[in-house]
């Protein structure tokens, strides 16, 4: 769905007596003004966000690097190194950040893919694999069926990444708050687990077309998010034999979402 902005562009109603004399005026501060980067109103899905990609410093807006980030998807999503790369003068800690809310958002495209697939008959656990997972969205951890699991740990991600109390800002993310990334990355890996040992066609598909889990394991790894012995998808058709790790890995406390995260 394309997202409606209404134009902030001028209103060129003036007479022609002011035109003539504001025009100098105008014509040089244009010449400096960031060009705006919004779709019109009543444009076409299939024509949003058709304006090319542009340097960082170049985006005039209040979450500028979350639209870099999001330009340098449309642009290539296959240059996997360079969507990931930290770009020159930012922070490494709200980059991730911003990595993260993306990919929160581009899974919710994967949820309505399995919804017809993965229900509470076909999956009445979360499993990948010889892993089971508990809910942790709940007062005590719950074994919740895997469609249930992968919307609560959705909203959990979701719900933290946009918590004042714990992300007061989107410039500066506090010391405090920065165990919380690899916590939010164990639990999104597990939407892509499930996914890949119990509905194979849907991942590929989902995966040949916006390259998210290839995305998110560069991420992981460039930042060290997760620990190699929980990566249980298949690399490289090579199956790791993590066999002594199957055991006691379905709840740990220090990641639960909490109720208090609000």
């Amino acid at each position: 769905m394309s997202n409606i902005v209404p134009s902030n562009e001028p209103n060129n109603t003036s007479s022609s007596s002011e035109t003539s004399i504001s025009s100098p005026i105008t014509s040089t501060s244009t010449e400096h003004k960031p060009a705006l980067r919004r779709n019109r109103p009543g444009t076409k899905l299939e024509d949003a966000y058709q304006f090319p990609h542009i340097s960082l410093d170049q985006i005039d807006s209040a979450f500028a690097l979350q639209e870099y980030l999001q330009s340098l998807i449309r642009a290539n999503r296959e240059n996997i190194d360079a969507l990931v790369e930290l770009p020159a003068g930012q922070d490494k800690e709200t980059w991730q950040y911003e990595h993260l809310r993306q990919l929160c958002l581009e899974l919710n495209y994967l949820v309505i893919q399995l919804e017809a697939e993965c229900t509470s008959q076909t999956c009445p656990e979360m499993k990948a694999d010889d892993w089971q997972y508990l809910c942790a969205a709940h007062q005590a951890p719950l074994n919740c069926c895997a469609i249930d699991y992968i919307v609560h740990t959705l909203d959990g991600a979701t719900t933290l990444l946009n918590s004042h109390k714990y992300f007061p800002s989107r410039i500066s993310i506090p010391e405090t708050s920065l165990k919380h990334y690899q916590s939010i990355a164990r639990r999104l890996y597990r939407i892509f687990a499930h996914t890949w040992f119990h509905h194979r066609e849907i991942f590929e598909a989902f995966e040949n077309e916006n390259m998210l889990y290839a995305r998110f394991l560069k991420l992981s790894d460039r930042y060290e998010l997760i620990a190699k012995n929980l990566l249980i998808i298949p690399y490289n058709n090579n199956i790791n034999d993590n066999q002594d790790t199957h055991n006691n890995h379905n709840n740990e406390s220090s990641e639960i979402f909490s109720r208090d995260m609000e």
